[in-house]
């Protein structure tokens, strides 16, 4: 019905257009009645198979989880798969996926650095961190972390390039820039930092482009420039004492740090292990705040 075309469905299955063919046909024959008609190249479904399409749907998604469990029943008694993008992943959530093995040596923890959305239908990911609005179709989703942007450096780059005490000190200093996919519509860009703040004379604000909100924090580290940086990102190099941030100044950002998981799953052991620990950890928070440098 999505395909509107036997042949398309065909190719998507991996199967001939004969057996798709074949298969409907012995449907509408038990069925007593025709399930779909031609439109010239395409077919579309008659009202009876329209109707009964929401029924099919839920009673064929509740066939994949129920052999997904089957099929997955021994690693999932000890294992929690995670997908997150690469920037959460590298920064914030590696460095502390050994104090959860620490404190759970009975589970393991696999961790995927994808952007793409996740298909749990088809998936061996149990969970997801995703960094968006919120609001996800047929996923329960819990906020873990709200988002802020700050600018921060090096204390190398601050001893040779500073005082920075207000933001037009940094105009004049090597800017780094977050040209990447994680980007959101509410974080604002160089440019628009500095415009929100009154500056309505800009230069060029050249600098470097990364196409990664950690490459950016990771040249910071360097001390190869400012980094209009994400919070959640930096944290821990802040903590560390690698990074600075120049000014007492959050920009607060209308994207946050969601776990989503399928509504209505049964969650294993390992999952909700997980979940309580995650949700331990972002409460902690690291961030300090800067008071001018």
């Amino acid at each position: 019905m999505r395909l509107k075309s036997f042949a398309r469905a065909a190719d998507e299955l991996g199967v001939t257009a004969s057996a798709i063919t074949q298969h409907i046909r012995t449907v509408e024959d038990w069925v007593g009645k025709p399930l779909f008609l031609r439109r010239g190249r395409y077919v579309v479904p008659t009202d009876i198979a329209d109707a009964a399409m929401p029924s099919l749907r839920e009673g064929f998604d509740r066939l994949l989880e129920g052999t997904r469990l089957l099929r997955e029943a021994d690693r999932k008694s000890y294992v929690v798969s995670i997908s997150a993008p690469p920037s959460f992943a590298a920064k914030w959530l590696r460095p502390r996926l050994e104090a959860f093995r620490t404190l759970h040596p009975e589970y393991e923890a696999w961790l995927s650095a994808d952007l793409k959305l996740v298909d749990f239908s088809t998936s061996e990911i149990d969970i997801c961190v995703r960094y968006g609005p919120g609001g996800y179709p047929g996923l329960t989703a819990e906020q873990i972390l709200s988002e802020s942007i700050t600018p921060v450096a090096s204390p190398a780059f601050i001893a040779r390039h500073g005082p920075f005490h207000r933001p037009q000190d940094i105009l004049q200093a090597r800017l780094l820039h977050d040209m990447g996919a994680e980007n959101d519509p509410s974080s604002p860009s160089w440019w628009m930092w500095f415009d929100s703040r009154g500056f309505d004379d800009l230069r060029a604000l050249d600098g470097p482009r990364y196409n990664d909100p950690a490459l950016v924090i990771d040249e910071a580290v360097a001390g190869r420039g400012v980094a209009l940086a994400k919070r959640a990102i930096a944290e821990s190099d802040i903590a560390a004492g690698r990074l600075q941030p120049l000014f007492n100044d959050q920009t607060p950002l209308s994207f946050a740090y969601w776990l989503v998981w399928p509504r209505g799953r049964t969650l294993p052991a390992p999952v909700k292990a997980f979940i309580a620990w995650i949700k331990s950890e972002a409460q902690r928070g690291l961030f300090v705040d800067g008071e001018g440098i």
